[in-house]
């Protein structure tokens, strides 16, 4: 909420307030300050306006596009869903890239960017207007000589939901599946109303209501659905089209899997494990800081980061279940605390364990891991260490750029061997 304040000066500061169910014509009382005038220290009390804000900033830090739907509703405007269906050849993006339209064009997400973006942008402000949803294809394939068209040299289905505040409850239920980690399936069903409208559903499936929300589908859509959900691989997305010649229309079902985002665990809150909290955030990590360094481990000095934590190593990290989505990178303080990380985690399932070390200390460490068996020669030579990749990286953003594009190349790695 922000807070509107009549008769107060630019240059003061409210300190130290916070605002609990507070309503338009509330009292609130508070203390200002000036950052000019030493002795300035007055407790006002006065009547505030509140009115929502929207924050772009916010949306970014969620994962998945579809828990955004819920922040750019609450803004009560018109807005469109646009999503990737299928492509041929060359395409600036893959099946499953979403993104969201308002009146000003895009609001968050991708379909492509450049002249496919633009096109989709126009067709989404249309349809911001008319409510009305369409299946759109596009061909990339123009001259390099032809002003603004794309020239990828394939092919690109796009479906356009105009009403995706219809299905506000089906994102929620999304949502509150990603928060506990249950991977599921979104099944959206567009069919023609003629050969400019399509009408669309959707539908979300998982473990959890499988029973219950199958018996509403049809064998043939719950067979690939139930086939997806037992062995969910990211960016599974699939097409199945039921022609209806009764009806003379066309329905198309598009399966999406939609999994929890992979765990960046980053033990060490100094530069690099700063740096790095911010870079995995935009690779679309969930992120968790540890340090035994409350000053390092807090949200206002690591605002990038889900999760902060600090104090007593073992009774944190003695609750952690790595497994296959489970990135660990290992940069304390001091060598100490980086073998005791390290003692806690090798072995786990965890898809990635990185330290960062000299090469001297690593060849120390593993000497003294295998001498005193806490590790095999095998699980041991499964550490990314040096970490990161070698790009001849010298300061602090570099050297978190390198373990990036390390952790980047691995969870590719895992993704094309599970799919």
């Amino acid at each position: 909420m922000a807070v509107t304040l009549t008769n107060i000066k630019p240059f003061y500061l409210l300190n130290d307030f916070k605002l609990v169910n507070l309503t338009p014509g509330s009292i609130l009382i508070f203390r200002l300050k000036s950052p000019f005038l030493k002795n300035y220290n007055k407790i006002f009390a006065g009547r505030i306006n509140l009115k929502p804000v929207f924050l772009m900033d916010k949306i970014q830090t969620i994962k998945s596009i579809y828990s955004q739907i819920s922040l750019v509703g609450a803004k009560k405007e018109n807005y469109v869903l646009a999503t990737v269906t299928s492509v041929y050849g060359s395409t600036p993006q893959k099946p499953g890239s979403s993104a969201l339209f308002g009146k000003s064009g895009l609001i968050a997400g991708t379909v492509g960017g450049g002249a496919v973006e633009h096109n989709i942008s126009n067709i989404a402000l249309d349809a911001v207007k008319n409510k009305k949803s369409g299946y759109i294809k596009f061909n990339l394939t123009n001259q390099i000589d032809e002003e603004n068209g794309p020239i990828c040299g394939g092919g690109m289905n796009i479906l356009v939901d105009a009403s995706p505040e219809k299905h506000a409850k089906i994102f929620a239920s999304l949502q509150n599946s990603l928060e506990k980690r249950i991977p599921g399936i979104l099944l959206t069903f567009a069919e023609s109303q003629n050969q400019e409208e399509f009408s669309i559903k959707r539908h979300f499936l998982t473990s959890e209501n499988k029973s219950e929300a199958g018996s509403l589908l049809k064998t043939d859509v719950l067979k690939v659905a139930s086939e997806m959900l037992n062995y969910p691989v990211r960016s599974d997305f699939r097409e199945m089209v039921i022609q209806e010649t009764k009806h003379e229309s066309r329905q198309y079902v598009f399966f999406e899997t939609i999994l929890p985002p992979p765990r960046l665990l980053i033990a060490g809150a100094g530069h690099v494990g700063k740096a790095l909290s911010h870079l995995g955030k935009l690779l679309d990590f969930e992120v968790l800081v540890w340090d035994d360094r409350v000053e390092y481990s807090n949200k206002k000095n690591l605002p990038d980061a889900d999760h902060t934590f600090s104090g007593n190593m073992k009774k944190i990290f003695n609750k952690a279940e790595p497994d296959k989505n489970t990135y660990i990178v290992i940069v304390t303080r001091d060598h100490k605390n980086d073998a005791e990380v390290l003692k806690t985690f090798i072995g786990s399932n965890a898809g990635y364990i990185g330290m960062m070390g000299s090469k001297r200390k690593i060849v120390q460490l593993k000497e003294q891991f295998i001498e005193n068996g806490w590790a095999t020669p095998d699980e041991w030579n499964k550490i990314y260490t040096p970490i990161g990749l070698e790009i001849h990286s010298k300061t602090v953003q570099e050297i978190a750029v390198s373990i990036a594009a390390q952790l980047v190349q691995v969870r590719n790695e895992i993704n094309v061997k599970n799919g």
